[in-house]
């Protein structure tokens, strides 16, 4: 899997992947999916649209996600449609709790942690409008890949819409993104 981590760190989170997986496999489904775990992520999030669509018998071309920031730190229920991911970080900006939006990094800090993010398919025609930025998501902080099939870097997940009341140029010039893992 993509990683930029020295060795230690590697071992660390190769070792967090298979707990996960393994509590997965042996336990029961998660509430909240740890998205950095997942060498593909797209594919996972794609089984979540694919699982939506034959609930509500539509094809897939005509969903996408809506998103939501989450205000808790912990759900002990699933959703009754989408996941729930947690894993992402933010890089130039942070997300402010109390005003629930996109703001500025706070001094000499240059990752922060997203919220629980909500991942909830909807047709497109019933996706509402908010002021936003969209956000590019990336595995690593690297930021760059080989070009894949689906047009995009192979390091690239997807944009994520996040809240805010500032325009989408001012999170460019700052360089803002996500990322699914830190380089520690």
């Amino acid at each position: 899997f993509a990683s930029l981590k020295p060795l230690g760190s590697y071992i660390n989170d190769m070792l967090d992947r298979l707990s996960f997986f393994g509590g997965w496999l042996n336990d029961t489904v998660p509430v909240v999916f740890w998205i950095s775990g997942f060498f593909f992520p797209p594919a996972f999030l794609t089984g979540a649209k694919q699982n939506f669509a034959r609930k509500k018998n539509i094809a897939i071309d005509l969903i996408d996600f809506e998103f939501e920031l989450m205000p808790k730190d912990t759900y002990t229920r699933k959703p009754e449609d989408g996941v729930y991911t947690i894993g992402f970080f933010f890089e130039g900006a942070r997300w402010d709790k109390e005003k629930m939006i996109l703001a500025e990094s706070l001094p000499k800090q240059l990752f922060s942690p997203a919220p629980i993010i909500f991942f909830l398919p909807l047709p497109i025609s019933e996706m509402g409008t908010y002021p936003h930025y969209n956000c590019p998501v990336y595995k690593t902080s690297d930021r760059r890949g080989i070009l894949a099939t689906t047009g995009h870097s192979t390091n690239f997940i997807l944009f994520v819409r996040v809240p805010s009341d500032l325009p989408e140029a001012h999170w460019v010039g700052r360089g803002c993104a996500m990322i699914s893992q830190l380089d520690d």
